[in-house]
């Protein structure tokens, strides 16, 4: 795939991203404005985490022709599941914000 479809994929994501996460009553206050602010950022660095750990999977280990990286296949996968890793975090955390907050908890 050439590097204009992977700019193209990570784009159409952000903005799907962006169209669900943006829908925030005008009542709200400023406290939850906020948080379903940090919520969105946390999901847009899932998101590009998880597009360049893909990307240099893709790049480094799976590139016809050439060698991208001049680095060992498993210093390429190390830090593909680092990446992941943090996408999966930052997900969990995103999604933990979105939700609304309790105000009576018994624990």
């Amino acid at each position: 795939m050439d590097l204009t479809n992977w700019v193209i994929i990570l784009a159409i994501s952000l903005i799907s991203l962006a169209f669900f996460c943006a829908r925030a009553p005008a009542k709200w206050s400023m406290e939850n404005r906020a948080r379903r602010f940090a919520a969105t950022r946390l999901l847009a660095q899932a998101v590009l985490a998880f597009w360049g750990a893909l990307f240099v999977v893709v790049r480094g280990l799976f590139a016809l022709g050439a060698r991208t990286f001049d680095a060992s296949p498993a210093a390429i996968l190390a830090g593909a599941l680092l990446l992941i890793a943090a996408s999966c975090y930052w997900s969990i955390r995103g999604r933990r914000l979105l939700k609304p907050r309790r105000l009576f908890s018994a624990t």
